[in-house]
């Protein structure tokens, strides 16, 4: 492939993957249904929350029950708010709150 067809090609599947970006991110490609499920109800619950709403940016994956957060959020209230939710969900076993405050904002 030549140079500006590799670049064409990276270029096309960043945009791509930027016009997914949400509030909540998608699921991820290896979960199993069973684990997107989870995920989903994470993402439904953390869409209840009027703290964890916009600007955050929270990703939230699901791997052998670990519920994976990943992100940038305003406080710390929000980190254990996210981390809290999280964990109530059915089949969640354990949460890895990975996320971050945003100094920025």
């Amino acid at each position: 492939m030549h140079a500006s067809g590799l670049f064409l090609c990276l270029a096309g599947g960043l945009a791509g993957g930027l016009a997914g970006c949400a509030a909540f991110a998608g699921r991820g490609l290896l979960e199993s249904p069973a684990e997107a499920r989870i995920s989903a109800q994470v993402r439904t619950y953390f869409e209840q929350s009027p703290a964890l709403g916009a600007p955050n940016v929270i990703s939230i994956q699901t791997h052998g029950g670990v519920v994976y957060l990943r992100g940038l959020v305003s406080t710390p209230y929000q980190i254990e708010e996210a981390g809290s939710l999280a964990a109530q969900v059915p089949g969640a076993s354990r949460v890895a709150n990975l996320l971050s405050i945003d100094d920025a904002r």
